[in-house]
């Protein structure tokens, strides 16, 4: 199965799940199981897999092929090139081509004169009046290839202004762009594109993203600390003819190596095997040819040979638009395709259903427990009516008399609970201000102050290693503290239990150490950044500041999700208290009017008593149900659809069922 194919079921399997989602809550709302937990682990689930995205990013020095392969493995199927990818220079600016719903199809252009100011790439996202807007007609190819050429655009600028931009090193002139007749420095007109198309792969969670080459890249933080680490995959170009040249090894060193020799999420594309195909040779000696090229990219770069895939993308493109099977194969696209579906693709798959698989375990038992209460209750209610069998009427009134005692006992126990909350959420607001963005701010002020200072930066490296350190030892505060909570949660539930009868159980604290790992990846991707070749931009103040708001947008994410950790946890303590003192509640209720019932007839008791055992059978069916629609949540609607029984079928009939 092709990328394009695997991406395609994965997105039918994404949809399918959010609809199963949806009417699983609207199941459990028409039977009183939605409690305030239960709701948040819905929403939660249906959010993860609706806005789940794979990244992949396309890196290469200047003309290497990158956009045409972008166009042979995405956009064949306009019959014609999408991105620009003429000879020479093209794509002079990072580009995004994602999909967004609430946005017209449109080209979305960022001036390269952003770059004079300190705000972040992130930053500028949030403020779309300061970009050029291009609209994109996507039912015209010609159109859309001819609007899309604008990323190819550049200005000429003098060489101040080309240093101030970040094109132009003094200490560096062998990098440095050429220098016109007329004294002027060629730059790109823009400093980011996002490109918003209703594209079949786009609008399934597919992000490209296609980056320039070395000197753009290297004056971009944002790009190698943030969006390429993030990449799910990574496809580094190289041209077949020249192997891995000097620039090509400063990007793979400086960017893109991460130190994991068996990191699948790197493939490297020996591409423009076209350009060895010789009509004086034999294709065995092509293939010789081929072959050494591959080993001696992969020694270069440190990886296996199987990391690296040689191929033609602009023999793939024409072969696609023209239906020649052939050359397609000649090409060797769809070997590339396939390495990127079974590694990028199906790790991808993997990760998101085995993390979907664990929400819906702990779903089934949030949900679950509110049955099991309303079997508890039952139980109790049953042995009660039972013991009154040939009990004369002052037995039963005497009955009465002690369920409202017990009544008046528990509506009088609200200060005991009252005072639990409290001391849990004064532990909790410990972990909130932990992990808040006030105190993120604090522990990056000394790492701030390190990049601000003027001239080389020689102690930045000791700086951002005790930030991090910093930043590890709150996570670890604030998962002792959350483990306190959870003791502290244990012992007061079972005293709970044992006052009252309750049967609750300590939801399970956070792993919040795990976030410790997100950390790490984060801190290897800009100590990677901060070797010798950067020194000289490090001294720049306007880069060191983007830096440094790169890393904080990022660091953010991490700590508001290990804050969103903690809230749904406290949420599943609190949930099951409120739960199981409503039922109580509506317990006492229904024992009193069973009473009710009995002394004002015979025939109450007998009446009441079988109503019991009708509702035990509906609990029983209700929880049959509910494993039964988290069964099939945790399974695989693409296969349960290609036997004729779709996820609506299935779903609407289990709820019909039980309705």
């Amino acid at each position: 199965m092709s990328f394009n194919e695997q991406f395609d079921q994965h997105g039918t399997w994404r949809r399918q799940f959010a609809l199963r989602l949806k009417l699983l809550a609207e199941w459990m709302k028409d039977h009183d199981l939605l409690d305030a937990a239960v709701e948040e682990r819905l929403r939660r689930l249906e959010s993860q897999v609706r806005a789940d995205k794979v990244m992949v990013a396309f890196v290469a020095e200047f003309s290497r092929g990158k956009s045409e392969l972008i166009n042979a493995l995405f956009f064949a199927g306009y019959g014609r090139r999408i991105m620009p990818a003429s000879a020479g220079r093209t794509t002079m600016c990072p580009t995004e081509l994602g999909y967004d719903a609430d946005i017209p199809p449109c080209l979305r252009l960022l001036p390269i004169e952003t770059r004079l100011q300190p705000q972040a790439l992130m930053e500028w996202r949030a403020a779309p009046e300061k970009w050029t807007r291009v609209d994109l007609d996507v039912n015209d190819p010609a159109q859309l290839a001819q609007a899309l050429e604008k990323v190819a655009e550049v200005r000429h600028v003098t060489k101040d202004d080309a240093r101030a931009l970040g094109f132009w090193n003094d200490e560096n002139i062998d990098d440095n762009p050429l220098v016109g007749a007329d004294g002027l420095i060629e730059v790109p007109k823009w400093r980011h594109a996002l490109i918003n198309i209703a594209h079949p792969l786009l609008k399934q969670g597919l992000v490209i993203l296609d980056t320039p080459g070395l000197n753009a890249i290297g004056a971009e933080p944002e790009l190698t600390v943030s969006l390429i680490p993030q990449a799910h995959a990574v496809v580094f170009i190289l041209a077949a003819d020249t192997g891995v040249t000097k620039s090509d090894l400063a990007i793979w060193r400086e960017h893109l190596i991460t130190g994991d020799e068996e990191d699948i999420s790197r493939l490297v594309v020996l591409n423009k095997i076209d350009t060895l195909w010789d009509a004086l040779s034999s294709p065995e000696q092509v293939q010789r040819q081929i072959d050494r090229q591959r080993a001696s990219s992969a020694e270069i770069l440190g990886l296996s040979q199987s990391q690296v895939i040689p191929v033609s993308a602009q023999k793939g493109l024409v072969a696609k638009v023209t239906g020649n099977d052939e050359l397609l194969a000649a090409s060797r696209l769809p070997t590339l395709e396939l390495a990127l579906a079974e590694g990028v693709m199906g790790q991808r798959q993997r990760i998101l259903r085995s993390a979907v698989a664990g929400g819906i375990a702990d779903l089934r038992v949030e949900a679950g427990r509110a049955i099991h209460i309303r079997r508890r209750d039952l139980a109790e209610q049953m042995d009660e009516l039972r013991g009154l069998r040939g009990k004369n009427a002052s037995v039963i009134k005497h009955m009465r008399s002690r369920i409202e005692q017990e009544q008046s006992e528990f509506d009088t126990s609200g200060a005991k609970i009252h005072a639990v909350r409290s001391v849990h959420l004064k532990l909790l607001r410990e972990v909130f201000t932990l992990l808040s963005t006030p105190t993120l701010k604090g522990e990056l002020a000394e790492l701030t102050a390190a990049l601000k200072q003027p001239g080389i930066k020689l102690g930045v490296k000791k700086a951002y290693g005790q930030t991090f350190s910093r930043l590890r030892e709150s996570l670890q505060k604030a998962d002792v503290t959350s483990n306190e909570i959870h003791a502290m949660l244990m012992a007061t539930f079972k005293q709970l239990n044992t006052e009252f009868g309750f049967s609750l159980q300590a939801p399970k604290a956070p792993e919040l150490i795990r976030f410790s790992h997100d950390l790490e990846l984060i801190e290897r991707s800009h100590l990677q950044y901060l070797g010798v070749s950067n020194v000289l931009k490090l001294s720049q103040p306007d880069f060191s500041e983007r830096l440094v708001r790169a890393l904080s947008t990022r660091l953010r994410v991490v700590f508001e999700s290990a804050l969103g950790e903690v809230e749904l946890w406290n949420k599943s303590a609190a949930s099951q208290l409120d739960a199981q003192l409503r039922e109580r509640r509506r317990n006492f209720g229904r024992r009193i009017e069973a009473i009710e019932r009995i002394q004002s007839a015979a025939s109450g008791l007998d009446e009441r008593i079988g109503e019991i055992d009708e509702q035990e059978q509906v609990l029983n069916d209700l929880d049959n149900k509910l494993t039964e629609l988290t069964s099939h949540l945790a399974g695989s609607p693409v296969d349960e659809g290609n036997d004729g029984h779709g996820p609506d079928t299935v779903m609407d009939a289990a709820m019909s069922e039980t309705a």
